[in-house]
């Protein structure tokens, strides 16, 4: 989804070309698995971080298109909300002292980023939603300049035909319709790539699936919304619901969402990709010149482009990838989970504990998922989302279980066995996993911190628009700090 696109509007006999281009490149696709080589004998990860830029009142700053021109690198990229900016760290391996390599680099490049923002009045914030957003700021000019982005929000509402209903039940509930999917640019994450062999891929997706839950349960960083205190990672449930192509009618009907936890475990990384294909419409349907079969015969690797754009308005909490790097085709997966933030230490870690218990469960004789439904793994997902550090989650062999427990019996030990066998050294493992371990004994993440502080300055008189503003103020000077948010003090 991160290419631009040419039109808005699409006539009827395009939409079915397109359809028969993204069939042809599914068949291409299922040939190239049985056939083709792909790279994966030196596995990459990578790291996107969207973030939020704020005005010197912490408000947001729609001013994404004039920060981009200061920081003038490729690697900052725009996103929906003028307000957003997003941050592609550079693919790199794990073994090592890599990731030490990768915090420090992270670090300056955002420094760096920090001070030519400031030129332009605005300030960089890594949250998974920004707690000083409100109604009024997503009027008028709140979308970044582009086409796709608006290609994507005629699309939506095209399929759906009325409004969006935002309704979100929590501790203060949230309902309101909205004319536009600007509730969407709200949500902020961090993305984290694996790239796998075809033969690892399904070991490796349904791992992702189980550890989705323990994940949020983690690091959830977003309990606030339009002023509402909601859920722990509020962001979830906001995604699905500002994205949602169905109106009530089609969710009776049962027909699936296109932000989606799935329906099943797999065994292909094919099946995600014919799924894509037998139930999602297209919201985006641009067509590329290549013909994917004759690049094939050719003894070239095609780029599959109709393809990998309808997978890239499918939005899978754990979705799979196919890219072409140097003439060489490739497989991700990648893990959309986790919101950004607080601070780089705390990205650090929360990307050392997947990689590290994805790789014990992908690798495990008898795996997790052959233990446990799928049914199960989902709520986990949601109950984490909702519930954050209060989460009850149900774990083979356990039964019902806290994430603190859970973290601190099963999957630290199963972390640090799976960064070993990344080869990873024993300082990182070390320092990274400790930061998990501190979350999970003192229960405080970033949501739980935001909620607190909040609460407590609304207790010493703060209105809640001042309590939140005064809450990123202090978000933002621990932030600078890269101590773990577990580590913080309140007001």
């Amino acid at each position: 989804m991160g290419e631009e696109v040419q039109d808005t509007e699409y006539s009827l006999a395009h939409r079915r070309e397109y359809r028969r281009k993204v069939q042809q490149c599914l068949d291409v696709f299922e040939t190239m698995l049985k056939e083709s080589s792909f790279e994966f004998e030196r596995p990459l990860t990578g790291m996107e971080i969207e973030c939020n830029l704020v005005d010197s009142a912490y408000q947001p700053a729609m001013t994404n298109h004039e920060v981009l021109q200061a920081i003038a690198d490729p690697a900052y990229q725009t996103e929906l909300g003028a307000y957003n900016i997003e941050f592609n760290v550079p693919p790199r391996r794990l073994p090592g002292r890599a990731a030490l390599e990768l915090e420090a680099d992270v670090r300056a490049s955002l420094n760096a980023a920090e001070a030519k923002a400031n030129g332009h009045d605005a300030h960089i914030v890594m949250v998974g939603i920004l707690p000083t957003l409100m109604p009024e700021h997503l009027t008028g000019r709140w979308m970044s300049e582009s086409v796709r982005y608006q290609a994507l929000n005629d699309s939506i509402f095209t399929a759906r035909g009325e409004d969006i209903l935002i309704d979100i039940h929590g501790p203060e509930r949230l309902s309101l319709q909205t004319e536009s999917i600007a509730p969407e640019s709200a949500c902020t994450s961090m993305q984290l790539h694996l790239q796998v062999s075809p033969a690892d891929f399904a070991h490796n997706w349904n791992a992702a699936q189980v550890l989705a839950g323990p994940q949020l349960a983690l690091g959830a960083n977003s309990p606030f919304f339009f002023g509402h205190q909601l859920w722990a990672e509020t962001r979830i449930e906001l995604f699905a619901q500002a994205t949602d192509t169905r109106p009530d009618e089609l969710k009776t009907q049962g027909v699936r969402p296109r932000v989606w936890f799935g329906e099943r475990w797999i065994t292909s990384i094919f099946d995600l990709f014919e799924e894509n294909v037998r139930y999602f419409p297209s919201l985006l349907p641009e067509m590329s010149d290549e013909d994917p079969t004759h690049e094939l015969a050719e003894g070239r690797t095609p780029k599959l482009a109709e393809l990998r754009l309808h997978n890239g308005t499918i939005y899978r909490w754990n979705r799979p990838v196919y890219d072409v790097v140097g003439g060489r085709p490739h497989l991700r997966v990648e893990n959309r989970v986790l919101p950004a933030g607080p601070t780089v230490v705390d990205m650090m870690a929360n990307a050392a504990f997947y990689y590290g218990v994805l790789r014990t469960m992908a690798e495990d004789d008898r795996p997790i998922w052959t233990k446990m439904s799928f049914a199960a793994a989902q709520h986990n997902f949601v109950e984490s989302a909702q519930n954050g550090m209060n989460a009850r989650l149900y774990w083979p062999g356990l039964g019902e279980v806290t994430p603190d427990e859970l973290v601190l019996r099963q999957l630290l030990p199963m972390a640090d066995e799976g960064l070993q066998r990344w080869e990873v050294s024993a300082d990182v493992r070390d320092r990274y996993l400790g930061v998990i371990e501190g979350r999970a004994k003192t229960g405080v993440n970033g949501s739980v911190w935001q909620i607190a502080t909040v609460h407590a300055l609304q207790e010493g008189g703060m209105s809640r628009p001042d309590a939140l503003a005064e809450m990123l103020r202090l978000y933002c000077e621990h932030m600078h700090s890269n101590e773990p948010v577990h580590t913080w003090d309140g007001p």
